[in-house]
């Protein structure tokens, strides 16, 4: 093999949480031209075809007008080419390249790595941003549970995604309030009112179809709640305005919240009993409350900091290990916890005492199951 090629190539495949965190660092990065360069290649794509390519583009970036523009692209075909040189042949699951220039700071970054999972087809392409979508769906959580929240002149559509709570859309319409006419003016206008909600629906069903029907058709939606404050939310069930393949997977029960948005989505996932998907995200949002309730009150039954909270696990102390989802070592604890029988809890980082938990205890912090006794 020449010298400086990597004899392992499957060494280049990352984990799901590898490829989630990496795929923050990419959607950063953004241009005024097309310079930031995006390379696919499946595992039975020869490189010696893909080393091809690019010269041939790097020939014809000459082409480019604008001096910086030019040299930019050129710039991050080289880095790709360099990098492809030292890589024999695509690991098992192929290969992904993103390499490209901050125009405004000169900063440059050329990422090369193997996804957890099989790449399908070839691409190459630059642009203004680097093209994550056939990565996308590698980091979706298995199982996703969608949540509507009803109001008859508003609505939130969201999903839960393992411990990820994420609002798709919100929809607002004006409605007008009931009015005391008396007689027949009263009865037309309640039917105006009517016929107002029901379109209202109409629409607010249209949007969840959008929305969720994805998740459906790969397998991924596993149900739906609807929830809401009044009425709605039973006027909207048995209407049936949504696609039959969603309402088929609407729970029976119906939630009471007093919210939209995310303080809705969140109350819901309290107040929902009947599906245990979301019992992962419950689990996360006790927990921290609890780890918050033993702050407060100065109990002496929290631990925090990497040294700390190694020494209660080896001891056998730690009852519940709280991990920040965006730590890159959650493997290595979840490994020490499982030794020392402590449940572990992942901190989504869609809570909203997520970051202050992140930055606070540097997102990692146990409960203990009694105080420790020093001296």
């Amino acid at each position: 093999m020449p010298a400086g090629q990597i004899a392992d190539v499957d060494k280049l495949i990352i984990s799901k949480r590898q490829l989630a965190k990496l795929l923050k660092e990419l959607k950063k990065w953004s241009a005024p031209a097309t310079v930031l360069l995006s390379l696919y290649i499946p595992p039975n794509r020869p490189i010696s075809d893909v080393m091809s390519l690019l010269r041939q583009e790097y020939s014809t970036a000459d082409n480019i007008k604008l001096k910086r523009t030019r040299q930019a692209v050129k710039r991050a075909l080289a880095a790709a080419m360099d990098r492809l040189q030292m890589i024999p042949k695509p690991p098992r699951n192929g290969l992904v390249l993103f390499c490209g220039e901050n125009m405004e700071t000169g900063d440059f970054a050329c990422y090369v790595f193997s996804p957890p999972e099989p790449i399908g087809v070839f691409y190459y392409r630059t642009d203004k941003r680097f093209i994550t979508d056939f990565l996308e769906e590698m980091v979706e959580a298995d199982d996703v549970i969608g949540i509507i929240i009803v109001e008859r002149d508003h609505g939130t559509i969201g999903v839960l995604k393992g411990t990820r709570l994420q609002v798709l859309e919100e929809i607002t319409d004006y409605i007008p309030g009931k009015h005391k006419m008396g007689g027949q003016s009263q009865r037309r206008f309640d039917r105006i009112i009517e016929q107002l909600v029901d379109q209202f629906f109409k629409r607010l069903g249209e949007h969840a179809n959008r929305q969720l029907l994805p998740f459906y058709e790969k397998k991924k939606l596993k149900g739906i709640i609807v929830a809401g404050p009044g009425y709605a939310k039973q006027e909207f069930v048995k209407g049936k305005y949504l696609d039959y393949r969603l309402q088929n997977l609407v729970s029976k029960e119906l939630v009471d919240v007093a919210y939209q948005g995310d303080q809705g989505l969140r109350e819901v996932v309290m107040k929902a009993q009947n599906v245990v998907q979301l019992q992962k995200y419950r689990d996360a949002i006790e927990a921290l409350e609890e780890f918050k309730r033993h702050l407060a009150k100065d109990t002496g039954l929290i631990v925090y900091g990497p040294r700390e909270v190694e020494e209660a696990l080896q001891m056998g102390m730690v009852k519940t290990l709280l991990i920040h989802e965006d730590r890159e070592d959650i493997e290595e604890w979840q490994e020490k916890a499982k030794y020392s029988g402590a449940e572990v809890v992942i901190i989504p980082s869609s809570l909203p005492e997520a970051e202050w938990f992140k930055n606070t205890f540097g997102g990692l912090a146990g409960i203990l199951r009694y105080k420790i006794r020093r001296g």
